[in-house]
C-alpha cells in the first residue's frame, strides 16, 4: 500500500505542473483512464507470475485520485466563485464520498455475488465490471464536458 501513497504524493505535485499545460479536461481524462487501467490490471493481476499486475494497479492509484478527485476539486472551486464556493465543494464531497459511495458498496456486493459460485468468487469477472462502468463515464465525459472558459 505504501507504493499508493508514495504515488499519490508524487501525482499531486505534478498537478499545479500539468494542470496550466494541458487542461483540466485532460487532466480529468487521464485520472479516468488511470481507474479503467487500474481496474483491468486487478482484473488480470495474482498472486503469481502476475503478481507485478496487482503492484501496477497499487501504483495507479496516486494519478487516479490526484488527477481525478484533487482536479475535480480544484475545478469546482474554481467555477463555483466565492460565494457559493463552500457549496459545491459541499456538493461534490456528498456526490462522491456521500451518494457515489453508498451505491457503490450496494452495487459491489450484488456484483461480487452475482460472480459467486458455490461461495467461490469470480474475481477477474468483479474487477471488470468497473471496467466497464468506468470505460462508459469515460466516454459520457469526453464527448459531453464542455469547459466554458471565463475571462
Amino acid at each position: 500500500m505504501i507504493y499508493g501513497q508514495i504515488s499519490e504524493g508524487l501525482f499531486i505535485l505534478a498537478i499545479p505542473l500539468l494542470l496550466n499545460r494541458i487542461g483540466v479536461k485532460k487532466m480529468l481524462i487521464l485520472g479516468m483512464s488511470a481507474w479503467v487501467i487500474r481496474y483491468i490490471l486487478f482484473a488480470y493481476g495474482d498472486s503469481g507470475s502476475n503478481i507485478w499486475m496487482l503492484y501496477a494497479g497499487i501504483i495507479l492509484h496516486g494519478i487516479c485520485y490526484d488527477f481525478f478527485f484533487v482536479t475535480g476539486y480544484l475545478y469546482t472551486e474554481r467555477k463555483a466563485g466565492e460565494k457559493i464556493k463552500s457549496a459545491a465543494q459541499g456538493l461534490f464531497t456528498f456526490a462522491t464520498y456521500g451518494l457515489g459511495m453508498v451505491i457503490g458498496t450496494l452495487f459491489s456486493g450484488m456484483v461480487a455475488d452475482y460472480f459467486a459460485t458455490n461461495g467461490v468468487r469470480d474475481w477477474q469477472h468483479i474487477w471488470m465490471v468497473p471496467v466497464y462502468i468506468a470505460a462508459a463515464v469515460l466516454v459520457y465525459f469526453i464527448l459531453a464536458f464542455r469547459d466554458k472558459q471565463t475571462n
